[in-house]
């Protein structure tokens, strides 16, 4: 499995964690007891942490993300299904995210939280213990109106009012996309100077892992 160290930090792998050869793992990640991440899914923390708690299942090519000000926490027994997208989101114990639902930065899911098949949780948005997303639908606001998605004025009249510009890419809306973009693009330039951890240094955050509280 490909994992990287990222802005001198470097990932933390329970012993009975299971990771396929295809995921990358890359940053400050800390990955708690039998976790299971499949083929194709990508943790990366970009200057931020991703906690896995224990016995969760990270799908086939699902996206984990976490930047400054916006930590991942994902509780136990939380699965994340095929082409999640997951983004500086907290997700509490027992929840589930079917297969391409997307949370955004400043979401929080409570516990046993359903996000149905491409199920939307906007940013800041907040679900209470046991709510269901249908699928294709939208959650949007604290506590979460929770919409079809054709009801664009509905859901804008709360959306507009969360910051999505503000709070994914720290600018006002109505920024020129030149001056987001460059900004996206210094930030992510960081990643040339990533480095590869060979097997031995793997091993070495392993064992870090074993004596660390990564699990909730």
């Amino acid at each position: 499995m490909p994992t990287y160290e990222h802005r001198g930090q470097r990932p933390q792998i329970h012993s009975s964690a299971t990771i396929a050869p295809t995921a990358v793992i890359s940053g400050d990640v800390r990955i708690g007891a039998d976790v299971r991440v499949l083929h194709g899914a990508v943790l990366t923390a970009e200057d931020g942490v991703i906690t896995i708690g224990e016995q969760c299942v990270v799908m086939e090519n699902a996206l984990i993300r976490a930047r400054k000000g916006h930590p991942v926490s994902v509780g136990r027994d939380v699965l994340i299904g095929p082409h999640v997208h997951l983004n500086g989101a907290t997700v509490e114990d027992g929840c589930f995210l079917g297969t391409g639902a997307a949370l955004f930065p400043g979401a929080t899911l409570a516990e046993g939280v359903e996000v149905r098949i491409h199920g939307v949780v906007h940013v800041n948005t907040h679900l209470d213990a046991g709510a269901m997303v249908p699928i294709g639908w939208v959650a949007v606001g604290a506590p979460a109106s929770i919409l079809p998605p054709d009801q664009h004025e509905a859901i804008w009249a709360v959306q507009e009012g969360l910051d999505f510009p503000g709070t994914v890419y720290g600018v006002p809306r109505g920024t020129p996309a030149r001056v987001t973009m460059a900004r996206q693009s210094q930030w992510y330039a960081a990643h040339s100077s990533d480095q590869l951890i060979d097997g031995a240094e793997d091993a070495d955050a392993v064992g870090a892992a074993e004596t660390s509280d990564v699990a909730h």
